[in-house]
């Protein structure tokens, strides 16, 4: 099976339409070699996901195929969501920030979000979720809640230093001066402390030890662990990342409430940031955050400013979008609830209730 996935490959003309099929375990490789190519491809269309959704959080994917001569023309990740409190739902991607099709013409992402509808009415579940980068559906139900914050690196860090505002700048030689200094490491063990400690703070259910170490064995040195410890060796504050192509995304976080006052988290950023630049990566992908929001205001005071995400729904068995974040007031009972929980308590059941979030 070839693999074309080149800008030019964009023009071609909707003359012949592509075929869509499941994807079928003999197209691992050649799935992943697509994505590697595709300008529309994120890191949340690598094949890797497929085993982690269906491996680590037991939901069932319907990965899509497209061809055309032969040709792979574009992939859709697919996965089905069963919850009795969230509904149920296909989502490309569940525990993704981006999804979508990833295609080489827009005859390719048609037919394969066509193929997804059909799939998701098949199914019998209440809507079908696109997690896209680009509007696709103008006259789908759109969720204006999450923007994606995004920047080039320069090739010089002391350049990376002096393009941050000067007051976020400041934060980051205060952690300096503090004798912060960053380690990666190669396992998940002092990140997860800091990241089940700040979820319980936040009253937020977290994800098992379990997953980001699966994360770690797929992706390898794509899934990169960084720890910020302060003048005594302590962990104060991690960032988990992961690499595609020329670009890093900070994407699980946590910390100490010793992290505030030692600028600890201002530092892990530019840290990262850093040696991210020192091996070449050439854009800094800040992540999703919802508007009106703590981690919103502090991507724009690093300078970095929002681009609207376009999540695309489907409604099939619901009248409305779902609003399952933090932000809907009917869950505040519940983030009270959780912050009075042990943390060993939270730690146990809260991945038994994140699953069914995706």
């Amino acid at each position: 099976m070839e693999v074309v996935a080149t800008e030019e490959s964009r023009s071609v003309s909707a003359v012949e339409r592509p075929t869509v099929r499941p994807f079928a375990g003999a197209d691992a490789a050649h799935w992943e070699s697509f994505v590697q190519l595709c300008p529309e491809a994120t890191f949340f269309h690598r094949i890797g996901w497929r085993e982690i959704i269906e491996g680590v959080f037991r939901h069932r994917t319907h990965y899509l195929v497209a061809e055309r001569s032969n040709a792979i023309a574009g992939v859709l990740p697919l996965a089905e969501v069963r919850s009795r409190l969230f509904g149920h739902a296909l989502v490309s991607l569940p525990f993704g920030v981006y999804g979508g099709p990833a295609a080489t013409d827009d005859a390719a992402a048609d037919a394969l979000i066509d193929a997804a509808a059909r799939l998701a009415a098949t199914l019998g579940v209440g809507h079908l979720e696109l997690r896209n980068v680009d509007a696709r559906r103008a006259d789908w139900p759109r969720q204006d809640l999450y923007v994606t914050f995004r920047k080039a690196l320069l090739p010089d860090p002391d350049a990376n230093m002096l393009a941050i505002p000067r007051k976020q700048r400041a934060m980051v030689r205060k952690g300096i001066q503090n004798g912060l200094r960053s380690e990666i490491d190669p396992t998940v063990d002092r990140f997860f402390d800091l990241y089940a400690d700040n979820m319980h703070r936040h009253g937020t259910p977290p994800f098992a030890k379990e997953y980001f170490a699966r994360l770690q064995a797929e992706f390898g040195d794509r899934c990169e662990v960084l720890t910020v410890v302060d003048a005594n060796g302590r962990p104060v504050s991690g960032v988990l990342s992961f690499y595609f192509r020329d670009e890093v995304l900070p994407y699980y976080a946590g910390d100490t409430p010793a992290a505030r006052e030692l600028a600890a988290n201002d530092f892990k950023y530019w840290e990262l940031m850093r040696r991210a630049c020192e091996r070449g990566i050439r854009v800094f992908d800040f992540g999703r955050s919802k508007r009106g929001t703590g981690s919103f205001d502090f991507k724009r005071n690093w300078g970095f400013e929002p681009q609207p995400l376009h999540y695309e729904f489907d409604l099939l068995r619901r009248a409305t979008v779902p609003q399952n974040n933090p932000l809907n007031p009917k869950y505040r009972a519940l983030v009270a609830l959780w912050r009075r929980l042990p943390r060993t308590v939270a730690n146990a059941l809260g991945p038994l209730l994140v699953r069914n979030l995706g």
